[in-house]
């Protein structure tokens, strides 16, 4: 009888997840457990996620023991001879989805995320190519299933943004969060194109930073009113224009941190306080996750803190219809299908990319 295959080191780590699994289904069964809203949101992430492994170790199990079975009467049975190559194959690819699931992964995967959009280098063409890039995001949203809201806004006199922040959640708990795609977005976006603006028709270069933290719980960062300075004033539309006669519009300085957020997208002082507090539990909750881990460190590092052409992440070029992400190598002539929300291929040219990395990593090949 043929040896059985070598189990890959690296799935001994499977049945502490295996687990881990079963015992969250046993507590999310538990009525009292969705007493704590929080807490079955956070039962409900981990399980999702770990679904993913407990159906990926089932299918590579199955295929490896079709392509035993095969292998056994291979010898009698030229059928099970001829179909042995293909088994043998579905179990190797089998091997390598659990393997990639294995993967040490960010804690902050299954999160959702905040996203801020800033014009830069460009003046109003900047502004106006952050307004494109808010659309692509709230389109790819869509497209997703995500829902979006819209947190703080500050228009330009031609309709652009100068800033703007919104939420991007995902609809109930899933194993692939907001996060695990959106993370890659966080730079330096530069657009070539002829602006609105420019009547000899030369091509302008501009730049747009964008930013992306998880978003945090309440109940996960606590923010001391005593570390707060808390400013009010009135809000302001393009070019100053007033748009609000109360001071209703916040800007709440975190005092320890020196971190900065302002609101005044809503009517009511109240509803942007909360805004701002919303955007700034995410920015704390990122910097702790920096100080704590050198990898999530490094990672965020690369997001945008200054609109600078050198930090730039990629390359959206109209006249060629070309998009180039240049961490990745990535290159595609569907410009105006990514701007669309078609932005799949371009994320998961960073997964797979960073994915070889840690298999690299890991020793395993890529």
């Amino acid at each position: 009888m043929p040896a059985a295959p070598e189990v890959p080191v690296v799935f001994e780590s499977v049945q502490p997840l295996l687990e881990e699994h079963a015992e969250l289904e046993r507590r999310l069964a538990d009525p009292a457990v969705h007493a704590d809203a929080a807490l079955a949101r956070s039962l409900g992430r981990r399980y999702a996620e770990l679904g993913a492994v407990v159906d990926a170790h089932g299918t590579w199990r199955a295929a490896l023991d079709d392509a035993g079975a095969a292998r056994e009467l291979a010898a009698e049975d030229a059928a099970f001879a001829a179909e042995l190559p293909a088994l043998e194959r579905a179990a190797d690819e089998a091997a390598e989805r659990l393997r990639r699931l294995l993967l040490p992964r960010d804690p902050d995967d299954s999160r959702d995320v905040i996203l801020e959009i800033k014009a830069g280098e460009g003046g109003e063409e900047s502004a106006l190519f952050a307004g494109d890039l808010l659309r692509m995001y709230l389109r790819y949203a869509e497209r997703r299933g995500w829902a979006t809201e819209l947190l703080d806004a500050t228009g330009s006199d031609l309709g652009g943004y100068k800033d703007v922040s919104v939420a991007v959640k995902a609809r109930g708990a899933t194993p692939e969060g907001v996060w695990s795609r959106l993370k890659y977005e966080g730079g330096v976006h530069r657009v070539q194109r002829v602006p609105v603006t420019e009547s000899a028709g030369r091509v302008h270069t501009s730049a747009v930073g964008v930013l992306v933290v998880p978003e945090a719980e309440e109940v996960e960062v606590q923010v001391d009113p005593n570390d707060l300075r808390v400013d009010v004033f009135r809000s302001s539309g393009p070019g100053g224009q007033s748009v609000n006669t109360t001071d209703s519009a916040v800007r709440i300085t975190h005092l320890p941190t020196g971190i900065v957020v302002s609101c005044q997208n809503e009517k009511s002082q109240l509803q942007n306080r909360e805004q701002a507090l919303r955007i700034l539990r995410a920015r704390l909750h990122a910097a702790a996750q920096e100080a704590a881990d050198a990898e999530a460190s490094a990672a965020r590092r690369s997001q945008v803190r200054t609109v600078d052409r050198s930090e730039r992440i990629r390359t959206y070029n109209f006249g060629e219809n070309r998009i180039a992400d240049h961490r990745t190598g990535f290159k595609a002539y569907n410009l105006d299908t990514v701007l669309d929300g078609d932005l799949d291929p371009v994320i998961q040219s960073a997964v797979d990319a960073d994915e070889a990395a840690q298999l690299a990593a890991a020793g395993a090949p890529a």
